[in-house]
């Protein structure tokens, strides 16, 4: 191995050690509550040193929201190869992985109305082709739910994305696992439940 080589190994690694505790960070307590000094206090190095990989708070919360869609584009990408999974049921379990995420701590929140935060996402390009990457394969599987007969067809193909991407700051999991009154398996299929399915009393 080259010394070049070696040198953007290490660097490589720090990053990730940087992205994981931002990731920790915006999970736990949000990006207005998480500071700087406190992510370069947990991986170790000098607030400087931190600066040399991400210009800003703002950029550390975009490479979390980045590695979020590549995990969650990888996901739908191996639903999307299973012909045996109807479009409903990839649509339900990429929540469920999703929620699944949130109980473990592990889905980072983003406040998107904040102006310097939006415009970091919106001018990171990797985070921008994912996210339409994501968006166009999600609006696939609707379309052929609806289609399907399994989603409201009157509902525009916006509001549906939307309402699913929404689950990823859903604040009911974090209730209901706060509480301590139920398991998170429990927890994940109440939330897919009433996602698709409403509050409506089931069919005895």
């Amino acid at each position: 191995m080259t010394k070049g080589s070696l040198r953007e190994k290490v660097l490589r690694v720090r990053e990730n050690a940087i992205v994981d505790v931002v990731n920790r960070l915006l999970a736990e307590k949000g990006f207005e509550q998480m500071t700087v000094d406190e992510i370069a206090a947990d991986v170790g190095i000098a607030k400087a040193s931190l600066y040399k990989h991400f210009a800003s708070k703002e950029a550390l919360a975009a490479a979390a929201i980045e590695r979020l869609l590549e995990r969650a584009l990888e996901v739908a990408r191996q639903l999307d190869e299973r012909a045996d999974v109807p479009a409903l049921g990839r649509l339900r379990a990429l929540v469920r992985w999703g929620v699944k995420l949130q109980l473990a701590g592990e889905m980072p929140v983003l406040p998107l109305h904040h102006p310097s935060v939006r415009a970091e996402f919106v001018g990171a390009r990797p985070c921008a082709e994912l996210l339409t990457q994501l968006s166009d394969l999600l609006g696939a599987w609707i379309l052929r739910a609806q289609a399907d007969g399994e989603v409201d067809r009157s509902f525009p193909l916006e509001l549906v994305l939307y309402t699913l991407y929404a689950r990823a700051a859903d604040p009911v999991p974090g209730l209901l696992k706060t509480a301590g009154q139920h398991d998170d398996a429990q927890v994940v299929e109440w939330v897919v439940q009433t996602l698709f399915a409403g509050l409506g009393a089931r069919p005895s």
